[in-house]
């Protein structure tokens, strides 16, 4: 279990852990804990693939980004409602060479007080390696609890019995090391699964809704307590997506459905004001959505420790 703290305590981290790898805040009684799982490098050219070559040049240099690769970060999240430790995306794993950086969520959720064991349920956001890889690592299932549930869409379950690569523009080795991560993922926590259609909720507060678009069967999950609302929505947007929502990225399998899912969030979450935490937006990856006219702006929170 955990404490809402955002404090470094020494004694929980490594040495070379000289930045705070997890955020800690409280929508309404719900305790919420972002992680780190740290970076993965990727080229430019994935971020927007339907842009003019130009314009996405002329949007790294205004954002003072490198121009032909950059880190894409990596986002998991905990909630804590009533009795239940619900935890969001798992994470890439270790067990991907090219990617030393990424693959941290399990070492940090133990470092931050998280004990598997008392993880009652498992949302999985869609099943690309970089969201269910941590479940992979040795040992990880083995520290779960017999009786976990692992919710996720029937529409995702479905994809990758056959997957469609034919509308992502991802690196030549990708679609075969997502393939074979989510048939091990399945193969290994079919027995856990709970297979929702298009809304559940998992916990008081926390429900798990069906959006598609980045994969057939990509969901978003919503906090609400209090009268405050928080937003998980795993690869629905990216940092770009603020300044370009019609932008495509390499790793929707359905880019003009993304697009759609994405400005819809957009304009949801500017309009009940709740928080938004997205797998890849920087670190801590908590803020608000301000809108004028078709134009969206991201507002990071103020860093609360």
């Amino acid at each position: 279990m955990f404490a809402v703290d955002n404090s470094s305590r020494s004694a929980r981290r490594k040495p070379e852990e000289l930045v705070p790898s997890r955020y800690a805040l409280q929508v309404g009684d719900i305790d919420v804990l972002v992680v780190s799982d740290g970076v993965l490098p990727l080229p430019t050219s994935t971020m927007a693939t339907n842009a003019d070559a130009a314009d996405l040049a002329g949007w790294l240099d205004h954002m003072r980004m490198p121009s032909d690769a950059f880190d894409w970060p990596l986002n998991v999240l905990v909630a804590r409602s009533g009795e239940q430790t619900i935890l969001v995306d798992a994470g890439l794993g270790g067990q991907f060479p090219g990617f030393p950086r990424a693959g941290q969520a399990p070492l940090r959720l133990e470092a931050a007080g998280i004990d598997l064991a008392f993880v009652t349920d498992i949302v999985i956001t869609h099943m690309h390696m970089d969201h269910v890889g941590g479940l992979l690592v040795d040992g990880v299932r083995e520290r779960l609890r017999p009786d976990v549930r692992i919710h996720v869409a029937a529409a995702e379950v479905a994809f990758w019995a056959q997957p469609d690569f034919s509308h992502t523009v991802m690196p030549t080795p990708v679609p075969d090391v997502l393939r074979a991560t989510a048939t091990s993922f399945l193969d290994l926590y079919k027995d856990r699964l709970h297979i929702f259609q298009d809304t559940h909720e998992v916990a008081p507060g926390v429900v798990v809704r069906l959006t598609g678009g980045h994969t057939p069967g990509h969901s978003v999950v919503d906090l609400s307590s209090g009268g405050e609302r928080l937003t998980f929505a795993g690869d629905a947007m990216f940092p770009v997506a603020f300044d370009h929502p019609d932008w495509h990225n390499g790793f929707e399998h359905d880019p003009e459905e993304s697009a759609r899912v994405r400005i819809g969030l957009f304009r949801e979450l500017a309009a009940n004001g709740g928080l938004l935490v997205a797998s890849h937006l920087p670190f801590p990856s908590v803020g608000r959505v301000a809108i004028d006219g078709d134009v969206f702006r991201w507002v990071p929170i103020l860093w609360d420790y």
